[in-house]
C-alpha cells in the first residue's frame, strides 16, 4: 500500500506540473492508479461519477450564486460600498481602514470568491485610501485578509461543493458560517483599531463630518445590496426556498438592482453571463474529477491506509487540529481552495469524525485554514493579487498581510476550543431544506 502512496503522489505532481487542469489532472492520476492496481472498468466508472456530480440537486445553486455576484461585480457595487459605508465609519478608531474589513464582508456574501473579493473592492479602496494618506502597509494587509471572507460568509461556493462531497446540509453549512465569519471580521477590525491607537501616523487627522442626511444617502448606497443579502438567506433559513431557489431569488434580485441604478446594460449583462460559465464549468471540471479521484482511492484503499498510519501515531484530538492547519496552510500555497478541499477530504474528513469532531465543524474549520493559505507568507493566492494591484513586492505584501495570517490562525484555535462558535446556529435549524 506505500507504493500505492507514493504513485499517486508522484503522478498527481507530475501532471500539475506539466500545467494540466486540475480536473483532468485528478481524472488522469485517478484512471492510471485503477488501471494498474485494480482490474475495474475505468470509462464505466468515470461515466457514472460525472452523472452523479452533474445531476446532484443542491450543485443547481453553484452557477445561480456565481452568476448573482458577477452581475453584482459589473455593476457599481463596489464604489457603492465604499462611499456608503465611509460616512458611518470616519469616527472609528482606524477610520476609513474598516472600509476594507465591511466592504469585503459584504461583497463575500455576494461573490462567494476570495480572489473577487479580494481584486473587486482593492481596485476602489486602494487607491482611496492611498490618496488619503492612511498607511499603505496596513491598507494591503487588511485587504489580504479581509478579501479571504469570501469563502466563509455565506452564501459560499466551497460550502456548496464541501456539502455535496460530505453529504451535510448546505443550508446548515451556510448557518455555520456566519458567526465564525463575522468573528474574523470583528477581530480584523478590533486589530486596526487597536493599531490606529498605538501608531496615530497610521491615519491622517480627518476633521471631516457627516450630517444624518448624509449617513441616510449613505444607506441608500450600499442598502439595496445588503438587503438583497438578507432576502436571500432569509428565505432559506425561514424554510420557504432552498438554496437553488433562493439562488435564483439572488439572480432576479441583482438584474433588477442593476436596472433600478441604471448600472446593468446588455453589454455587461453579457459579460457577467460568460464569466460565469466560464467560472461554474471550471469548479464542475475540478468536481468531477475529484469525485472520480476520491472514489479511485476508495477502490483502492488509500485513505484506510493513511488513516491507520495516523491513529498509530496517537495524535490528540488539539494535536490533529494542529497538524491539519499546517497542512492546509501548505497545500494552499500551490493550489486553489477548492482543489485543497476537494483533493484531501476522503482522507482527512474520517479523521476529523474519528477524533469526536462533526462535518458541520469542520466544513467550517477547513474553510478558515484555507483562507489562511490564501494569505501564507510568502506564496498566498490573495498575496499574488495584491502584487498585480499594487507596486510591491511578493515579500512587502507577505509582511503586511502576516498579522492578519496570525488572526486567522488565532480564529482556528477559538474554532477548536469553543466549536460551538460553529455549531450553534446550524442546531437551532428545524427545517429540512438541504
Amino acid at each position: 500500500m506505500a507504493i500505492v502512496a507514493i504513485c499517486t503522489v508522484v503522478l498527481l505532481f507530475l501532471t500539475l506540473g506539466t500545467g494540466l487542469w486540475i480536473g483532468l489532472s485528478l481524472v488522469t492520476t485517478g484512471a492510471v492508479l485503477m488501471e494498474v492496481f485494480r482490474s475495474i472498468p475505468t470509462a464505466k466508472l468515470l461515466s457514472q461519477q460525472i452523472f452523479n456530480v452533474v445531476s446532484t440537486p443542491e450543485l443547481v445553486a453553484l452557477p445561480l450564486f456565481i452568476l448573482m455576484g458577477e452581475i453584482l461585480f459589473h455593476t457599481r457595487l463596489a464604489e457603492n460600498l465604499f462611499s456608503g459605508l465611509r460616512v458611518w465609519i470616519n469616527r472609528l478608531p482606524g477610520q476609513l481602514l474598516h472600509v476594507n474589513v465591511l466592504a469585503c464582508t459584504v461583497f463575500a456574501a455576494v461573490s462567494g470568491s476570495s480572489a473577487a473579493t479580494t481584486a473587486t473592492v482593492g481596485r476602489i479602496t486602494l487607491d482611496e485610501l492611498d490618496k488619503r494618506g492612511y498607511d499603505g502597509n496596513v491598507s494591503v494587509g487588511s485587504l489580504a485578509g479581509a478579501g479571504t471572507l469570501g469563502f466563509l460568509i455565506p452564501p459560499s461556493l466551497i460550502m456548496i461543493v464541501y456539502g455535496v462531497i460530505a453529504e451535510e446540509s448546505v443550508l446548515k453549512l451556510f448557518a455555520a458560517g456566519i458567526l465564525p465569519g463575522l468573528m474574523i471580521a470583528g477581530l480584523f477590525m478590533l486589530y486596526i483599531a487597536g493599531v490606529s491607537l498605538v501608531r496615530p501616523k497610521v491615519t491622517p487627522k480627518s476633521d471631516e463630518k457627516f450630517t444624518f442626511s448624509q449617513k441616510l444617502r449613505g444607506v441608500r448606497e450600499f442598502g439595496p445590496v445588503t438587503s438583497l443579502i438578507v432576502f436571500v438567506l432569509g428565505s432559506m433559513y425561514g424554510g420557504f426556498a432552498t438554496p437553488t431557489e433562493g439562488a435564483a431569488f439572488g439572480v432576479l434580485g441583482a438584474v433588477i438592482i442593476g436596472v433600478c441604478q441604471r448600472t446593468l446594460t446588455i453589454s455587461n449583462f453579457g459579460k457577467a453571463i460568460l464569466s460565469a460559465t466560464r467560472t461554474s464549468s471550471m469548479v464542475f471540471l475540478i468536481l468531477v474529477g475529484a469525485v472520480f479521484f476520491s472514489v479511485s482511492l476508495g477502490f483502492l484503499g488509500l485513505p484506510k491506509f493513511i488513516a491507520v498510519q495516523i491513529a498509530g501515531l496517537e495524535l490528540s484530538a488539539f494535536q490533529l487540529i494542529v497538524a491539519l492547519v499546517l497542512f492546509y496552510a501548505l497545500l494552499g500555497t500551490f493550489l486553489d481552495g477548492i482543489s485543497s478541499l476537494l483533493m484531501t477530504l476522503p482522507i482527512t474528513l474520517p479523521l476529523v469524525l474519528q477524533a469526536g469532531y462533526d462535518k458541520i465543524w469542520f466544513g467550517v474549520f477547513i474553510i478558515v485554514t484555507i483562507e489562511m493559505a490564501q494569505i501564507t507568507p510568502p506564496l498566498g493566492f490573495n498575496l499574488f493579487i495584491l502584487k498585480d494591484m499594487t507596486k510591491r513586492t511578493i515579500g512587502q505584501i507577505a509582511m503586511s498581510a502576516l498579522p492578519f495570517f496570525l488572526i486567522l490562525c488565532l480564529a482556528c484555535l477559538l474554532l477548536a476550543a469553543f466549536p460551538s462558535i460553529a455549531t450553534f446556529l446550524p442546531s437551532i435549524i428545524t427545517t429540512d431544506v438541504k
